[in-house]
């Protein structure tokens, strides 16, 4: 009796520890360590025995492989052949097809963080001696089973691979689309953003006529941040647009937009082009932790990241329809050449 009691307890222990294995498998290192640096707790806990790699791998599989034979042994010495070989069954099933089959679940991430103090500890003793024989088997092992989890990193490298295929059938240009899409959401709005020491101001008291119009137009840019007094006092937006448009005198108080929106600095992009989504706005402020204006960023930054793309300025040639109009006429007298061109099929003699 004893002896069964031990082998089901053997059998379970086997069981979790393939679930944590499962688990610590298809958590990625680095989103984890992301996560863990930026204050998550569950991450923080987690990532202590993920940074040791393949040691982590070596240990888990170790005390599995002894759960096991110790389970067998003892339902052997236990129990009948046909009701041993029945237990074997199950738990070769339960543990090598059915825990890996699965999704990544709460329990699963509950159990990892449950053990992964001890684990840590242990390989914190253990990872000298575990790193080379983690090296050793990597080094003979044949056969790499993928666990079936991609990492952005992974994909990425897939497109490359892909771009590289002397038959590729995927646009170069698709292909790095796709390729930025993949990694514009881990910077940050500081990694992009246009610092406040080259960002063009203007004074809320500035004269409105063809000198500043002419003066901003040069910039390139079309929405410009309007200071009173110091230039870290943001009190409006000035929109090249409505100045052009505006056919009074006065100054860029009357023109400009009063209504600011912010971001921090350490929002990721993604984040930011939801806010530009939601506030339907074009250009933020970005602020430090001190809430001290430190720089702007415009929609345009955020797509281009996620396109790889320079975005051209809304003062471009769509706004004109001539010129929309030219390019659709050039388009078609090109296609006209191109059929113009093509050699005219000789007849064929038919023979009767």
């Amino acid at each position: 009796m004893i002896s069964l009691i031990l082998g089901l307890v053997c059998a379970l222990v086997a069981l979790a520890f393939l679930s944590l294995l499962k688990t610590y498998q298809h958590i990625p290192a680095k989103e984890v360590k992301r996560m863990a640096r930026g204050g998550d707790a569950t991450a923080s806990v987690l990532y202590k025995p993920i940074a040791y790699g393949s040691s982590l791998s070596l240990v888990l599989w170790t005390i599995v492989g002894i759960a096991v034979a110790l389970s067998l042994l003892l339902f052997a010495n236990s129990l009948p052949f046909w009701l041993a070989l029945l237990f074997a069954v199950i738990i070769i099933w339960g543990g090598f097809v059915w825990i890996p089959s699965g999704d990544l679940s709460n329990v699963g991430v509950k159990m990892a963080r449950m053990f992964a103090g001890p684990l840590a500890w242990l390989l914190d003793r253990l990872h000298p001696l575990l790193s080379r024989l983690a090296g050793f088997v990597r080094a003979h092992r044949r056969i790499a089973i993928h666990t079936g989890l991609y990492e952005k990193s992974d994909l990425a490298e897939l497109l490359q691979e892909q771009k590289d295929q002397p038959d590729n059938r995927i646009a170069p240009g698709e292909i790095e689309l796709l390729t930025h899409a993949l990694s514009f959401g881990d910077k940050l709005v500081s990694d992009v953003l246009i610092p406040k020491r080259v960002v063009d101001e203007v004074s809320v008291d500035e004269a409105i006529g063809p000198v500043l119009t002419d003066e901003l137009h040069k910039s390139g840019h079309s929405r410009f941040p309007v200071y009173e007094g110091k230039k870290d006092n943001i009190v409006g937006i000035l929109y090249l647009r409505d100045l052009i448009m505006n056919k009074k005198t006065g100054t860029v108080r009357s023109v400009m937009k009063t209504h600011l929106s912010y971001v921090h600095e350490d929002f990721t992009l993604y984040q930011t082009l939801e806010a530009f989504i939601k506030t339907k706005h074009h250009l933020f402020l970005v602020v430090n932790e001190f809430e001290e204006f430190v720089g702007i960023i415009t929609i345009e930054d955020v797509i281009e990241q996620m396109t790889g793309k320079v975005i051209m300025d809304e003062f471009d040639n769509y706004d004109d329809l001539r010129a929309v109009a030219a390019k659709a006429a050039k388009k078609e007298h090109d296609q006209h050449e191109d059929l113009e061109a093509e050699p005219t099929p000789e007849p064929q003699e038919v023979v009767e």
